[in-house]
C-alpha cells in the first residue's frame, strides 16, 4: 500500500497542478465565499452521540484500489449492484446515518465531485469530501463543490516528507505545518475537519490540529489487512474531549457492539454498505436502528 500510496499522491499533484491551469485559486475562493451555507458536520456527530446513539457517517463509493468495484454497470462480482449517488443518500438520511462521506477521486476510486453534489442536494445530511487532500488548492475547491468537511490522512503528508527527495514537488518538509494551514483555512471557510491516523506516530501529529475529530483508520496501510484492536490499542493515548471515528472493518453488529462497549460512538463505514443490495437497510441492520 505505501507504493499505491506513493503513486495516488504523486498523481494527485499532477491532478491538482492541471487543475490550477483551469481556474486560479482566488476565483475558487469566491466560489467557496458564495455556496451554499455549510452544514455542521462536526456538530451533527457531537449531537448523536450525546443523545446516546451511534453517530455513522456513511460513505458513498464505488470503488477502492484493494476492493475493485463495489457496484455500478462495470461491476463484475457486484454486477446487480447499482450505483446512483443520490438514491443512496436519500436511504441512508431515511436509515439514521448522521453524515455522508462521498468519494471524490477518480483515477482511483471512480469517485467525482458530481457524485457529491448529487449526493448532498438529495438529502439534509453534512458532508465530508473523502479524497487525497494534500494542497490548499483543494480547500476552496471542496467548498465550492458543496463539502462540509475535509479528510487530511496524516499518512499522506509524512509519505510525502519520506519520497520527497526524488521528486521536489511532491514535497513537504513539515508536515504538521501543512496540515495546520489546511485546517486553518476550512475553518475559515466553516468546513469541519477529519484527521485520519493508522498508528500512535501519526496519533501524536494528529493530536497538535485543533479539530476533535479524529479518524483511526484500521485498515494496515502495507497489508489492506483490517484489525479492529487497531482503534482500540490508542485509546488511552487520546484526551476525552476529542471524538473519535473508527474507520474500516466494521461488518456485524458484534463490531459495532465492542466498539460502543469501548465508549467509542462514531463509525466511518463503506464496504459494508455498498455491498449490500440497499445501504440505508443493511446501516439499519448494522446499528439496529
Amino acid at each position: 500500500m505505501s507504493d499505491i500510496l506513493k503513486e495516488i499522491l504523486a498523481s494527485k499533484v499532477q491532478e491538482i497542478t492541471t487543475a490550477q491551469t483551469r481556474k486560479t485559486f482566488a476565483a475558487l475562493m469566491d466560489e467557496a465565499q458564495s455556496a451554499l451555507a455549510v452544514r455542521n458536520f462536526r456538530q451533527a456527530i457531537q449531537t448523536k452521540i450525546a443523545a446516546g446513539q451511534p453517530a455513522v457517517i456513511a460513505e458513498i463509493k464505488q470503488a477502492s484500489p484493494s476492493k475493485g468495484v463495489l457496484r455500478g454497470p462495470k461491476a463484475q462480482h457486484a454486477s446487480h449492484l447499482t450505483f446512483d449517488p443520490l438514491e443512496i443518500a436519500k436511504s441512508y438520511e431515511k436509515h439514521g446515518a448522521t453524515c455522508l462521506s462521498v468519494l471524490t477521486d477518480y483515477q482511483y476510486f471512480m469517485g467525482s465531485p458530481s457524485y457529491l453534489q448529487q449526493a448532498r442536494n438529495a438529502c439534509e445530511l453534512p458532508v465530508i469530501r473523502k479524497d487525497f487532500i494534500i494542497d490548499e488548492y483543494q480547500i476552496p475547491e471542496s467548498r465550492a463543490m458543496g463539502a462540509d468537511c475535509i479528510l487530511l490522512i496524516v499518512a499522506a503528508f509524512t509519505m510525502r516528507g519520506k519520497f520527497g527527495a526524488e521528486n521536489l514537488d511532491n514535497f513537504v518538509p513539515d508536515p504538521l505545518k501543512q496540515m495546520s494551514k489546511l485546517e486553518v483555512l476550512a475553518n475559515e471557510l466553516g468546513m469541519s475537519v477529519l484527521v485520519e491516523i493508522h498508528d500512535a506516530e501519526e496519533l501524536s501529529l494528529a493530536l497538535q490540529l485543533e479539530t476533535p475529530l479524529i479518524g483511526i483508520n484500521n485498515r494496515n496501510l502495507r497489508t489492506f489487512e483490517t484489525h479492529l484492536d487497531t482503534t482500540l490499542t490508542l485509546l488511552e493515548q487520546i484526551p476525552d474531549e476529542r471524538i473519535i471515528v473508527t474507520e474500516s472493518g466494521i461488518h456485524t453488529p458484534e463490531d459495532v457492539q465492542l466498539m460502543r462497549n469501548n465508549h467509542i460512538n462514531a463509525f466511518l463505514i463503506g464496504e459494508a454498505f455498498m455491498r449490500a443490495p440497499d445501504p440505508g437497510t443493511e446501516l439499519a441492520r448494522l446499528f439496529s436502528i
